[in-house]
């Protein structure tokens, strides 16, 4: 008789991204992955001891792929910002996975390998080495939450967003210019959301990484 086929931790965690990929956290489930897998859930459970477990590690597979290869270069900040351009676009190539990190977030080796080249390009920018700490927090969630706002606009569909695009222009260019008055007057160069996002990311950042130079000087 032959055994049920042992499915390694990689494959599990591969199959659980294509999955992701077509769902969100909330929907995805550990029952769902095992009978992708033709197995039972309680095989799945002796790699992982949750689905939150589980999460986190397809999550910190992201972060891997953003530090492959990774190699420091420029300033501080050309490190920082370089960091978070990979980030941005590893993520964007399963935005579905950047809500779960954004949520559950991640303890992998990914996650380690991030938070040491944040913190090495951090001590090297001159700042009091007790202020490091608390800079490379506000760097981190400032990063989370751009790549997280992102996915969001990268996961609706193109029906989705049609509505969407068509609720901002009834919303802003049909504004009533005397109850909403400045709303009215810039109308015509407010930009949705969704638009220039990887300027946004960038601007964004930079203004964070000034900050933190002034701090220094």
């Amino acid at each position: 008789m032959t055994g049920r086929r042992r499915w390694s931790t990689e494959e599990i965690l591969g199959t659980a991204a294509e999955l992701l990929r077509t769902s969100d956290a909330e929907s995805f489930s550990v029952r769902k992955l095992a009978a992708a897998l033709g197995t039972d859930s309680s095989s799945l459970y002796r790699h992982f001891r949750n689905k939150t477990e589980l999460l986190r590690a397809v999550a910190d597979r992201i972060l891997l792929t953003a530090m492959d290869g990774y190699r420091p270069e420029g300033d501080w900040k050309q490190r920082i910002t370089n960091l978070a351009l990979r980030m941005r676009e590893a993520f964007g190539e399963q935005p579905e996975l950047a809500a779960v990190w954004g949520r559950y977030g991640s303890g992998g080796t990914g996650s380690r390998l991030l938070m040491e080249e944040l913190l090495q390009a951090l001590r090297t920018s001159g700042l009091p080495d007790a202020h490091v700490p608390a800079r490379y927090h506000r760097v981190v969630i400032l990063i989370a939450a751009l790549i997280t706002s992102e996915a969001g606009f990268a996961t609706t569909s193109a029906e989705e967003y049609e509505q969407g695009l068509e609720q901002f222009r009834v919303a802003v260019l049909g504004a009533d210019p005397e109850r909403f008055p400045a709303l009215a007057h810039y109308a015509r160069d407010i930009r949705p959301l969704g638009a220039d996002r990887k300027a946004a990311f960038e601007e964004i950042l930079a203004a964070q990484l000034t900050y933190i130079e002034s701090e220094i000087a």
